[in-house]
């Protein structure tokens, strides 16, 4: 997934979570299930990151803002494969984000029409109990 290069500085889990408004152990989660991947630090063994992965962990939290779930994060680590082909990504996340649209649009009409009955049933009790509200 990650290839390092020697002349890159690894950034220590500790560095990332914090800089990142993340915790260490969502980072470890992450990695666990396969969306990210971390090196040993030779001196003390932590995990760090090399700055690829740490745009790579950017993209994701965008992603999670969008509404992304770790299955579809994993589909698109997946297409994006080990040959960083984004190509091959894309095409699987203009799919995953026309599914959320889809789902924003849907809850969007509920709410619009939980709010017109809200709005109904409002102007039937101020009707019904003769209450004047402007």
């Amino acid at each position: 997934m990650d290839r390092m290069h020697e002349d890159e500085e690894l950034v220590p889990i500790g560095n990332v979570a914090t800089t990142l408004g993340l915790t260490t152990r969502t980072l470890r989660y992450w990695e666990e299930m396969g969306i990210i991947k971390s090196y040993q630090r030779p001196e003390g063994g932590s995990r760090a990151y090399t700055p690829y992965m740490l745009r790579r962990i950017k993209f994701i939290l965008k992603l999670k803002t969008l509404g992304l779930t770790i299955k579809e994060l994993q589909a698109l680590g997946d297409a994006y494969g080990e040959a960083r082909r984004t190509d091959n990504m894309i095409p699987r996340l203009i799919d995953i984000l026309d599914t959320h649209i889809n789902m924003v649009d849907g809850k969007i009409a509920e709410l619009s029409s939980l709010r017109k009955e809200i709005v109904e049933y409002r102007q039937k009790m101020i009707e019904k109990f003769n209450l004047s509200r402007e």
